[in-house]
């Protein structure tokens, strides 16, 4: 399953509770593009909006800019490909408060493009300090070992 995209971010700011597979509904000319890398999903979520899931904010830029359609938008909203109990299961979950739908990564599975997102809580402040700070300490830790021998 070549990665397309990632979001890197994702990880740091949220807590990750849950995660789940779907396909993304695309265009021809987007799917070229996508599986060609030119997808980001900075900045993008997942809403659920009367009984179907779509993406937003996820940007795929055109395969062929001089050749690409003249009303081409790269910040579509994209429709996500759900089983309708896994959608009704995640409209009652993001209905607590302070849960969220976070794309994760685009990859391919079988020449189909796919979406890996999460139900996730945001981090405080506090806890990502507190990850920092342990990730530094590791790290010097494991210097002060490799450096004593």
């Amino acid at each position: 399953m070549p990665e397309l995209a990632s979001n890197r971010k994702a990880l740091y700011e949220y807590e990750i509770l849950e995660k789940y597979e779907a396909g993304l509904a695309l265009t021809g000319h987007e799917v070229k593009s996508a599986k060609t890398g030119h997808i980001s999903l900075q900045g993008a979520y997942v809403i659920i909006r009367g009984n179907e899931a779509y993406l937003l904010n996820a940007a795929i830029s055109a395969f062929q800019p001089k050749n690409a359609p003249p009303d081409y938008e790269p910040l579509r909203t994209k429709k996500l490909l759900l089983h309708k109990s896994e959608i009704v299961s995640l409209l009652g979950k993001t209905k607590q408060k302070g849960l969220t739908l976070v794309p994760l990564r685009a990859y391919t599975k079988k020449a189909k493009v796919k979406l890996e997102f999460a139900l996730a809580r945001g981090k405080r402040n506090i806890d990502k300090r507190e990850k920092i700070i342990k990730r530094e300490t590791k790290r010097e830790i494991n210097r002060a070992i490799r450096n004593k021998f």
